[in-house]
C-alpha cells in the first residue's frame, strides 16, 4: 500500500476499498490529528489560564471556547468520515474505519462531561488549584478525549504492513501519542517535573543533611519518577509494535514542553531545552539499539539509558542555567540512577522473560 493512495482514499482493511470495514487513510488521520491538536492547545490554554489567572470566575473564557470549539471540529470531522462511508455503501459498523470506534463512543461521553462541567462550574465552583486535576468532570473530559485523540495511533497500530514507518508516515500516531502524554502529565500535575525551573532544581536539592531534607526535596524526588514513567512509557509501548523512526522521541518531548511551558508561565525554558536535548539523545538511542520485544536485552538497556539520559541532562541544563550545583551530590547524582531502575523496571514488566 503506497502513501500516495493512503492520502487519497479509505482502503478497506484486508479487502477491497468496496468491502470491510475501511481504515483509514493518511489524509484523514492527518486531519484527525490536527482537529484533536486544536482541541489539546485549548486545554493547555485553559490550564495555563487556571494556574496563572487567579480571578477566572465564569465557565464562559476565551479559553473554553478554543477547548470546545477544537472538541466541535474533532467531533464534526469524524461524523463526517462515517457520513463518507456509509455514503459509499457501507452500513452500521462497516461505516467505521478500522480504530475509530472507540471515538465514536468517546464523543458522546465528552459531550455529556462538558455539560456537566458546566453545571458544576455553576452550581459548586471554579477550580483554582490541584482540585482542578481531581474534578469529576474533567477526569471524564481528559479521558474521553485521550481516547478520542489516539485515533490515528489506532488505526496506524492495526495496519500489520506498518512495520519501521518514516517519519512522515508515523506523524499522526506520533502526536497522537505525544499529545496523549502531555495530557496524562497535565493531569499528573501534582508530580510533574518539567515545570521545576532551574533556580527551583537547584534549591530542592540543597538542604541541611542533618535535617533530613526538606518538603521541597521529597516534592521535586517524587515527581522525577513520575514523570520518567509518563514520558518513557509512550516509547516502550509504542517499540514494541513498530521501529520508530528518528526523530519520535524528540516529537515527544517537544509535544509535551509545549504543554508545561504554558502551565509554568514560561518561566522553566531550561528544563525544557534540556527535556528536547534528551529527546534527540533518545532517538540516537533507538536507532543505535533498536528496541523490540524479540530483542529483550536491548529493550531493557534502552529503557533503562533513556531513562538515565533523560534526568541527566535535567540537572545538567539546571547547573549550567544557575551556574552551581545543589549542595546534596547524593540526590542530582543518585536521581537519575534512580530513574535508570524504574525504567529497567518497566521494560521487564512489559516485556517480561519468555517461559520455557
Amino acid at each position: 500500500m503506497t502513501l500516495g493512495r493512503e492520502v487519497d482514499v479509505d482502503v478497506a482493511a484486508g479487502g477491497s476499498a468496496t468491502s470491510g470495514r475501511p481504515r483509514a487513510g493518511y489524509r484523514t488521520d492527518l486531519i484527525t490529528v490536527l482537529l484533536g491538536t486544536w482541541f489539546s492547545i485549548g486545554l493547555f490554554l485553559d490550564a495555563w489560564a487556571h494556574s496563572n489567572v487567579p480571578e477566572l470566575e465564569s465557565f464562559f473564557t476565551p479559553w473554553h471556547a478554543v477547548f470546545y470549539s477544537g472538541f466541535a471540529a474533532t467531533g464534526a470531522w469524524i461524523l463526517w468520515v462515517l457520513w463518507r462511508n456509509h455514503q459509499e455503501g457501507r452500513r452500521g459498523l462497516d461505516a467505521v474505519p478500522v480504530g475509530y470506534g472507540p471515538a465514536v463512543l468517546a464523543l458522546p461521553a465528552f459531550a455529556a462531561a462538558g455539560v456537566g462541567d458546566y453545571l458544576w462550574h455553576t452550581f459548586i465552583g471554579i477550580e483554582q488549584g490541584i482540585d482542578i486535576l481531581f474534578s469529576p468532570t474533567h477526569l471524564v473530559l481528559i479521558s474521553s478525549m485521550i481516547v478520542i485523540l489516539t485515533t490515528p495511533l489506532r488505526t496506524l497500530w492495526s495496519d500489520r504492513d506498518v512495520v519501521a514507518p518514516s517519519l512522515p508516515r508515523f506523524l499522526p500516531a506520533g502526536l497522537a501519542l505525544s499529545f496523549t502524554a502531555s495530557l496524562v502529565l497535565l493531569f499528573a500535575g501534582y508530580a510533574d517535573a518539567t515545570v521545576f525551573t532551574g533556580e527551583q532544581v537547584i534549591r530542592a536539592f540543597t538542604f541541611d543533611k542533618g535535617a533530613g531534607g526538606s518538603g521541597r526535596a521529597v516534592e521535586l524526588a517524587a515527581s522525577i519518577m513520575f514523570t520518567n514513567l509518563i514520558m518513557l512509557l509512550p516509547l516502550l509501548l509504542a517499540v514494541r509494535r513498530f521501529r520508530l523512526p528518528f526523530g519520535a522521541a524528540t516529537l515527544l518531548a517537544f509535544v509535551v514542553m509545549l504543554l508545561s511551558t504554558a502551565v509554568a508561565n514560561y518561566t522553566n525554558m531550561s528544563t525544557a531545552i534540556g527535556f528536547i536535548v534528551s529527546g534527540v539523545l533518545i532517538d540516537v538511542l533507538l536507532l543505535k539499539l533498536n528496541p523490540s520485544e524479540e530483542r529483550r536485552t536491548e529493550y531493557r538497556i534502552f529503557a533503562a539509558a533513556a531513562s538515565f539520559v533523560t534526568w541527566a541532562v535535567f540537572f545538567a541544563g539546571a547547573i549550567i542555567d544557575q551556574g552551581t550545583t545543589p549542595s546534596v551530590t547524593e540526590m542530582w547524582t543518585g536521581a537519575p540512577i534512580m530513574a535508570a531502575l524504574h525504567g529497567l523496571l518497566m521494560a521487564v514488566v512489559l516485556v517480561p522473560t519468555a517461559r520455557r
